[in-house]
C-alpha cells in the first residue's frame, strides 16, 4: 500500500506559476481523480508525484518518507499514460515485464508476476501477439498489466481512456474499478471526463489554474459545490447560471440550476421559454429553451419527451434546488444534504 501527502507544492516555469500551494493527503487504498480543464496543472501535479518533474517549491512524501528529490525508479510508483508507450518489437509479454528484467529480477519471478497480471486482466490468449495485432483496448490493458506487476505502493493514470472510443471506455472503466476493489491499491487518476471522475473516485480533486478548488467524494461536489466554478465543472450537463435579479433574486449575483432539477409545463409555470432545441437520447430528453427572463436554459426530462422545436413551455425550478453565487463566484447558498 501507499499513502501520498503533498505539502505546500508549488510549480513555476519561468514566470508562469503552473500550480500554486498545493496541500493534499491520499490513504492507503484510495482512489483519487484529479479533475479540471485543460492547463489546469492535473498532469504537471501527477508527473510531479511520479519524479519526472520537480517542484520548485514544497514537499512530496510517500508512505511519510520525503521522496521529492528521490529519482522515479526509486518511488514505488508506476504511471500508466494516455499513448499506452508500448515497446512495438515486443510482445505483450515482454512489454509487460520488461520493468521487472531492468530491474534484475530472475526469469521464474518475472513470469509468475506477468501470469498473475494477465490473468486479472483477461489477456493470457494475447502474451505472444505483439502492440501492432492489439485493439486500442487491449494495448490498454498491456500497459496497466505493465503496472501492476510491479507491485507499486502507487498506480498512476494520465487520462488513460481517452484514445477509447466509448463502448471500450466503458469496459475499461468497469475494470480498472475492479483491479482497484481487488488489489486494494492506492490509485492517483488524471482525467477531463465527467463520468470516469464520478463513478470512478473515492474523492475527487477539482483544480483550476494551478489551484485545488474544492476536494470531496463525487456527491458531496454535486451537492455543495464551494463556488461558481465547481459547480460548473461537476455533472454533466451543466448547470443553468442565470442573472439572478432577472428571476427575482436581488441577494445575489446569479443562480445556478442543474438541468434535471427544472420540470416544464406547456400551460404554467416560473420562465416562459421556446424550445430552441431537443436531443432525444432514449432514456433522456435534453431540451433547450430560449426564454428572455432566464436566457439559454437547459433542461433535462426523464425518458422520450416530445416537444417541437418553437413551442412554448413554462419552466419551473425547484426551489430546494436553486445556488444562489456572489459575485465572486462563491456559494451563498447550498443544496441541504439528502436524506
Amino acid at each position: 500500500m501507499g499513502s501520498l501527502k503533498l505539502e505546500n507544492v508549488c510549480m513555476s516555469f519561468g514566470r508562469v506559476n503552473v500550480l500554486d500551494d498545493i496541500d493534499l493527503e491520499v490513504q492507503d487504498g484510495e482512489f483519487v481523480i484529479f479533475v479540471g480543464p485543460s492547463g489546469c496543472g492535473k498532469s504537471t501535479l501527477l508527473r510531479i508525484i511520479a519524479g519526472l518533474e520537480d517542484p520548485t517549491s514544497g514537499c512530496v512524501r510517500i508512505d511519510g518518507d520525503d521522496v521529492t528529490l528521490t529519482p522515479p525508479a526509486e518511488r514505488g510508483v508506476a504511471m500508466v499514460f494516455q499513448s499506452y508507450a508500448l515497446y512495438p518489437h515486443l510482445t505483450v509479454r515482454g512489454n509487460m515485464g520488461i520493468g521487472l528484467k531492468q530491474a534484475g529480477l530472475p526469469q521464474d519471478e518475472i513470469r509468475e508476476h506477468v501470469a498473475e497480471a494477465s490473468r486479472m486482466l483477461s489477456l493470457d490468449e494475447y502474451l505472444d501477439r505483439r502492440p501492432a495485432e492489439l485493439s486500442g483496448g487491449q494495448r490498454q490493458r498491456v500497459a496497466i498489466g505493465r503496472a501492476i506487476v510491479r507491485k507499486p505502493k502507487l498506480f498512476l493514470f494520465d487520462e488513460p481512456l481517452s484514445n477509447l472510443d466509448a463502448a471500450l471506455r466503458v469496459h475499461t472503466r468497469l475494470e480498472i474499478a475492479r483491479l482497484h476493489r481487488e488489489l486494494k491499491a492506492t490509485i492517483i487518476y488524471v482525467t477531463h471526463d465527467q463520468v470516469e471522475a464520478m463513478t470512478l473516485g473515492d474523492r475527487i480533486v477539482v483544480l483550476n489554474e494551478g489551484r485545488i478548488e474544492q476536494i470531496g467524494t463525487p456527491m458531496e461536489l454535486y451537492r455543495n459545490p464551494v463556488n461558481l466554478f465547481v459547480a460548473g465543472f461537476v455533472g454533466s450537463p451543466q448547470m443553468n447560471f442565470i442573472d439572478a435579479a432577472r428571476v427575482g433574486y436581488p441577494d445575489a449575483d446569479k443562480i445556478g440550476i442543474r438541468p434535471e432539477h427544472i420540470s416544464v409545463d406547456p400551460g404554467k409555470g416560473d420562465w416562459e421559454g421556446t424550445v430552441v432545441h431537443a436531443e432525444h437520447l432514449g432514456p433522456d430528453t435534453m431540451l433547450y429553451l430560449q426564454s428572455d427572463q432566464a436566457g439559454l436554459v437547459t433542461v433535462r426530462l426523464f425518458g422520450e419527451q416530445y416537444f417541437k422545436t418553437g413551442q412554448t413551455l413554462y419552466m419551473t425550478p425547484q426551489p430546494e434546488r436553486l445556488f444562489r453565487f456572489d459575485a465572486k463566484g462563491a456559494v451563498l447558498g447550498r443544496v441541504p444534504e439528502a436524506a
